[in-house]
């Protein structure tokens, strides 16, 4: 069984800046793309960003330029920097991971929370 593991969130100012893990506990090789979602309360969950097998990247328009996906396939992990939060950037934050069978795996969450 795939487990994606988040770590990194918490609390920070508006103009802070986070660095997101996700731990996955296979090989990041097998997925054809591995992604960051959010879900603030009352709201559905959206993309923030992704990144493909083959490195190319895709984020949602409301962080293009302050946030920035990587992996590293040797660690097996995905990384979602954060930088120039802002208080609508508060959400729990989900790591996804898409299989070449198009079988979705998520992880539990962390929160990350960006006062004014």
């Amino acid at each position: 069984q795939v487990q994606l593991v988040e770590s990194g969130g918490g609390l920070v100012q508006a103009g802070g800046s986070l660095r997101l893990s996700c731990a996955v506990s296979t090989s990041t090789r097998l997925f054809n793309a591995i992604g960051w979602y959010r879900q603030s309360p009352g709201k559905q969950r959206e993309l923030v960003a992704s990144i493909s097998s083959g490195g190319s990247t895709n984020y949602a328009d409301s962080v293009k330029g302050r946030f920035t996906i990587s992996r590293d396939n040797a660690k097996n992990t995905v990384a979602l920097q954060m930088n120039s939060l802002k208080p609508e950037d508060t959400a729990a934050y989900y790591c996804n991971a898409r299989n070449l069978l198009s079988k979705e795996f998520w992880g539990q969450g962390t929160q990350v929370t960006v006062s004014s």
